[in-house]
């Protein structure tokens, strides 16, 4: 018998056992659930539906997954959280992996990839948002997206915000599971810092609230990867106040213009700064045959023009700002601001859950405790200049409030010494094979040459910025001190922690991926030879 013969025969065989599973997987679903309010097929796609490509695609925010194939055996859009509890079991059931989707922005994406036989549950459809203006608090399904859950607040209270990202697309439910920060951290710290209670469904379907899961799995679902403990139904959060007015500015300078020295002199100043000011930077290059570096200054104050002015004045008068380069608006309109609207777009622009332009990317990350001095960032221009395509780093000031909080208060680490978060990032549109490796290759030459500038002893990177190049758990058994290679990097003194939280809460090791949370045992979830991630 030839090969090719061979080979459709256990094409024709591995295609009947999808069959049967996809099958028996619906019928499970409906054993547990009963009668739908929606019909099965509208709620478990197989990849024969008409929707299932459409879907698949639609929140997939990193194009170079698209021709990927290992994509989901099936994909669960559940509209009840019991929809959920049954996907879960069943999943068990049959010993199919699980993956989660909230918005799709996973950078290596997780959410919709696996290397074993798997469904993906999207969550689309569960996104309510309460808000309680009158105790400052918000119940935030996991499928809502950020800009849903700014928007919401900003018609609810004109004084009232949110300190998380500034990408509205991103979804809540994984945002907050790796910590998340955006343009308030430096006054209000990280998102996670302000969820007081949760909904999480464990491995055995039970729907738990912070007092039935406990303090300890509360304590590591925010920012210790809650997908290895289970699946997040909803966060309830503490809304933060906002003045009713805040003053944003974009200032822009070339290296001719003395970005070199501006970015310098910043690296002193950033996190001592009022936590009211926080000033980002993005150095960028004009994509292929660029001539210069541009890096922008792109600032939030809580507060008007005329107590910004005298700060900068006094903190960081090389920029040279003036009245006439600000412009006052509600904290509201400063998201749209961030996120590169223009000033009177309109609010329901948040609400677009798909980002409108789309690139392959790749992203690593770092952060940074020391000034790197001038001759060091003159390097890291040289080598965007070399990228023929658009390249560019992204420097997030720290300190004020995030100063004040402990390393181990959540399981994001990174607080008090950390002047900067880093994040690199490098786009392109031809999504071949050899046009990838060649920008991911530049992209690893760009992260060895920073690393004399960076944390050591690990070389912390932020989780949520995911970087599967830092070390990945392997396809059958993965020990802890393997695990640790990358764990450490996120988690630094708070994985050991997150392990024996995760060892006594899924034993079995059910949720797992790429780089989730590894037992202490490590003895392998058996998934019929698959074994864990």
């Amino acid at each position: 018998m030839g090969y090719l013969a061979v080979f459709l025969i256990l094409l024709s065989i591995s295609c009947a056992a999808s069959t049967f599973v996809e099958k028996s997987f619906r019928e499970c679903m409906f054993t547990r659930v009963g009668d739908y309010s929606k019909s099965t097929e509208n709620i478990v796609l197989s990849s024969s539906s008409s929707q299932y490509p459409q879907v698949l695609e639609s929140l997939e925010q990193n194009p170079r997954w698209l021709n990927s194939s290992t994509k989901p055996l099936l994909i669960v859009r559940p509209f009840h959280e019991s929809e959920i509890q049954a996907a879960i079991l069943c999943s068990k059931k049959f010993e199919l992996q699980i993956r989660v989707r909230s918005g799709g922005h996973d950078y290596e994406g997780l959410s919709y990839l696996c290397k074993v036989p798997f469904i993906m549950v999207d969550l689309i459809n569960i996104r309510s948002i309460e808000i309680n203006v009158a105790d400052e608090t918000a119940w935030v399904q996991a499928g809502a997206t950020l800009g849903e859950l700014y928007y919401k607040i900003s018609k609810s209270s004109k004084v009232h915000g949110f300190p998380a990202g500034i990408c509205p697309s991103v979804g809540i439910g994984g945002h907050i599971s790796g910590g998340g920060f955006g343009t308030m951290l430096r006054k209000h710290g990280l998102a996670a810092d302000h969820v007081i209670d949760a909904y999480l469904i464990d491995v055995n379907g039970r729907i738990l609230d912070r007092k039935s899961m406990g303090e300890d799995v509360f304590w590591a679902i925010r920012g210790g990867s809650a997908t290895s403990f289970g699946v997040i139904l909803a966060w309830k959060i503490k809304l933060v106040q906002v003045p009713p007015v805040v003053t944003v500015f974009s200032i822009h300078r070339t290296l001719e213009e003395g970005a070199t020295k501006l970015i310098h002199k910043w690296q002193y100043i950033a996190d001592k700064l009022h936590e009211d000011l926080f000033i980002r930077i993005v150095a960028q290059n004009s994509g292929a045959n660029s001539k210069t570096i541009q890096a922008s200054f792109v600032s939030l104050f809580l507060g008007g023009i005329d107590k910004l002015i005298p700060i900068m004045n006094e903190s960081f008068p090389e920029l040279g700002l003036q009245a006439k380069d600000c412009t006052e608006m509600s904290w509201i309109e400063s998201v749209l601001y961030f996120a590169g609207y223009n000033k009177g777009d309109p609010l329901e622009a948040l609400l677009n859950r798909i980002t409108t332009f789309k690139s392959s990317f790749k992203a690593k990350s770092d952060f940074v405790k020391e000034p790197i001095p001038e001759i060091g960032l003159e390097g890291v221009w040289k080598m965007l200049l070399k990228e023929q395509t658009l390249a560019l780093v992204i420097m997030e000031p720290f300190g004020g409030r995030m100063n004040e909080i402990s390393e181990s208060e959540i399981p994001f680490p990174h607080r008090k010494g950390t002047l900067y978060n880093i994040q690199y990032m490098v786009k392109w549109e031809v999504n071949g094979i050899e046009d990838s490796n060649r920008h991911l290759q530049w992209m690893q030459m760009l992260y060895t040459y920073m690393t004399p500038y960076v944390s050591k002893s690990p070389r912390a990177s932020y989780y949520n910025y995911r970087d599967l190049d830092l070390g990945s758990n392997k396809l059958h058994n993965t020990s802890y001190s393997e695990a640790s290679v990358w764990g450490m990097k996120y988690f630094k003194g708070n994985l050991q922690r997150l392990a024996q939280i995760k060892t006594k809460f899924d034993p079995r090791n059910f949720f797992n991926n790429e780089q989730s949370i590894p037992l202490l045992n490590s003895l392998p979830f058996s998934h019929k030879g698959h074994g864990n991630y």
